[in-house]
């Protein structure tokens, strides 16, 4: 490790990445459970031997789409999101709740589930950790292209706050600056609109 020549920290090596690693847990105090969420209290053991308690929040994973048509446009759906209490712009997305779905096929359905789109083309684009100080929730995102419309009678009827939701479509350099501009704040479309924008510069 070679230290900064000015400041405190290390100089970072080309390949510098997040490792596995797990303090010992002395105890787990369950305080709620139910199919989607769980919230228990960990005890974790420092290396010191200290200990802390820490809250765990144990969602199921989510998958969320970036959706492209033939002329570059990105697919948005506006759906309200009452913890916030707002009316979000969000890339279509969802949870792993069905047992033994893929993350590809928890995509492909929410996909059709709330754009009434399928996909010819499907790549797997980022991973995430939505909040790792206090959930273990991931997200994995995925670019769908050639895109086509669910038959009608195929569709699903959407119901509670997807019953309202609208679907946009948005030039993706547009998606871009609205990024920037802090017009969408939800961080899984903000990080999937910046990371697709990153490697089609490349």
């Amino acid at each position: 490790m070679t230290p900064h020549p000015h400041l405190p920290g290390q100089l970072a090596g080309s390949h510098l990445s997040d490792s596995d690693a797990s303090w010992p847990v002395s105890s787990t105090d369950m305080k709620y459970e139910s199919p989607y969420v769980s919230l228990g209290i960990d005890t974790i053991v420092d290396p010191d031997g200290n200990q802390h308690g820490r809250a765990v929040v144990s969602p199921n994973d989510a998958i969320g789409i970036l959706a492209i048509d033939d002329e570059d446009r990105l697919l948005l759906v506006e759906q309200y999101r009452h913890p916030v209490r707002r009316q979000m712009l969000e890339i279509p997305a969802g949870t792993l709740d069905v047992p033994g779905e893929s993350a590809l096929d928890a995509s492909k359905r929410e996909l059709a589930e709330e754009a009434d789109l399928v996909a010819a083309t499907w790549e797997p684009q980022l991973k995430l950790l939505a909040t790792p100080g206090y959930s273990t929730e991931g997200w994995q995102v995925f670019t769908a292209t050639g895109l086509s419309p669910v038959p009608e009678a195929d569709r699903m009827v959407r119901e509670a706050e997807e019953a309202h939701m609208v679907q946009w479509w948005m030039p993706f350099d547009e998606a871009v600056e609205a990024v920037l501009a802090g017009r969408f704040s939800d961080s899984l479309t903000v990080a999937a609109i910046l990371a697709a924008q990153v490697l089609r510069a490349r």
